[in-house]
């Protein structure tokens, strides 16, 4: 029995150190960062061992393959504004592009490594790497260390956030610097330190100058704080300040692009969009995206948010951040189905709302009994994040998910003779398709067109010799009227498709 009895303590003794040696060694602040505690961290916190393996695997699933992709219009788009010079970049931004310049200028220092699909794509996949272990402040700070690295996971293993982190876009970039001002907005309410809030302000800003439409959530922090604090500014109206120069320091950073904003916003809603997502579409395409692209995994996800919106709810010293959440999820989708009527809407625009959903997932593990292992519920939750997106990456990974630009250039030079026309419809369309095609080197003449009267002039100019027609279904956008449709259907023949490519041929 004696024997027995000094084992369990023994046993117990045991786990106490472990216990008391995780929780010694952590990452709280700069001063943590010395080669002595962060040695302990690496051998005993297992918690800090867990992030490392989901920002080890954010980077494998972000750079794996990052070059297999054709260029496709929008990054066609991205390689002709960062050619530019610096000056050209703010030019084309000020006289009416539709996308903030700092990405751009990223992009355009870039090409000193070349204009590679792999480079063009090298900093998406960076700062989305990047954005896993600063999910896991963002849970941390809301829901603990476990709900941390379940945030960080659903961030690792999103589907969403990977095929995103592979486009040559400014969205996980805009992700990456509005998730760091969110964390120094959660450290700004609990210290109100000027620095917390000039960080919250700065950050903001770099978001806003990478995409225009996190406008929208910057706006709710800054609201919620105000709701948050209501009671003390009504008794102190001084205790504003702190919240104040967070605003303004987003001001000063933001400013020159704010200006130009407010004139890209009336040119982008003077004319009904012709292309996007309507009405209640952007709540539920966007919802069944960011979970997975699966409804059982939109089910699931969607329960256990409310169910960690209910538990930061019920405890009172967490109950703001159940606010935040809530006005962080419900607005961005009452405002972009209000604006979907306006101006061109897409999921991937609403990027900024998966550290809150995330991070609502991740509560919903508060109500995991204290008796239960927490390291070991984080794990068994990586685990299972990996498995269901098995299927997803298998698919991802070995075939193609854009327009296959590369490919079909090839076979376009294949089919084509000396002194062919070639087509483009629509017109812009020649971004992804010269990145891979060159119409001298081939011994064509290229043009483009985006209506029958471009296309008659065409038919026209010709003469005997053959046109060959390069179409995607972005010519009902470019021609919402169908008269280029109605002018194709008449006078040529279908040679073949090409994913969402089409080549036609004269008759």
């Amino acid at each position: 029995m004696g024997k027995k009895s000094g084992k369990k303590e023994a046993g117990g003794r045991e786990r106490s150190n472990i216990i008391s040696g995780e929780e010694k060694y952590q990452v709280k602040s700069l001063k943590d960062l010395n080669s002595e505690n962060l040695k302990g961290v690496l051998m005993h916190n297992r918690y800090a061992q867990m992030l490392i393996l989901l920002v080890i695997a954010g980077f494998v699933l972000r750079f794996y393959n990052l070059g297999f992709n054709s260029i496709w219009l929008d990054e066609g788009s991205t390689l002709g504004f960062a050619k530019q010079s610096l000056s050209g970049i703010w030019a084309a931004t000020s006289g009416g592009e539709f996308n903030p310049p700092l990405f751009y200028y990223m992009e355009h220092f870039m090409l000193v490594f070349g204009d590679s699909e792999f480079t063009l794509r090298f900093l998406p996949a960076l700062f989305g790497s990047l954005t896993v272990p600063v999910m896991y402040l963002i849970g941390r700070e809301i829901s603990g260390r476990l709900g941390g690295i379940i945030a960080a996971a659903l961030m690792a293993f999103s589907t969403f956030h990977i095929f995103y982190s592979q486009d040559a876009r400014a969205y996980t970039t805009m992700l990456f610097f509005f998730s760091i001002a969110v964390f120094f907005y959660l450290l700004a309410l609990k210290s109100d330190s000027y620095k917390d809030w000039i960080c919250f302000g700065v950050f903001s800003a770099l978001s806003f100058w990478t995409h225009f439409y996190v406008f929208v959530a910057i706006g709710i922090l800054i609201l919620h704080a105000l709701i948050v604090k209501r009671e003390l500014i009504i008794r102190d109206i001084k205790t504003i300040k702190p919240v104040l120069i967070g605003f303004l320091s987003f001001l000063i950073v933001a400013l020159p692009i704010i200006y130009v904003t407010v004139g890209l916003f009336f040119k982008r809603t003077s004319a009904a969009p012709t292309w996007g997502l309507s009405g209640v579409d952007v709540f539920t395409s966007t919802l069944i995206l960011i979970s997975g692209s699966e409804i059982y995994l939109t089910l699931i996800f969607s329960v256990l948010a409310v169910i960690g919106i209910i538990y930061l709810f019920i405890n009172e010293d967490k109950r703001n951040y159940a606010y935040l959440i809530i006005l962080s999820l419900i607005l961005p989708f009452i405002v972009s189905i209000i604006l979907s009527s306006k101006i061109p809407m897409s999921p991937r625009y609403l990027i900024y709302i998966l550290p809150f959903y995330f991070t609502a997932i991740g509560a919903a593990f508060g109500f995991v009994p204290k008796d239960i292992d927490y390291k070991k519920v984080a794990a068994l939750a990586m685990a299972v994040l990996f498995i269901v997106s098995i299927p997803y990456f298998t698919a991802y990974y070995t075939s193609y998910s854009k327009n296959d630009w590369r490919g079909f250039s090839g076979a376009l030079s294949d089919i084509t003779e000396d002194g062919d026309y070639v087509v483009v419809m629509p017109g812009y369309m020649r971004q992804p398709l010269d990145y891979y095609y060159d119409s001298n080197i081939d011994g064509v003449i290229e043009l483009t067109a985006d209506d029958s009267e471009m296309l008659g002039k065409i038919e026209l100019q010709r003469g005997n010799t053959t046109a060959y027609y390069v179409v995607t279904w972005d010519l009902t956008a470019a021609n919402p009227e169908g008269d280029a449709l109605l002018w194709l259907n008449t006078n040529t023949l279908t040679v073949g498709q090409y994913m969402g490519i089409y080549l036609l041929k004269s008759k």
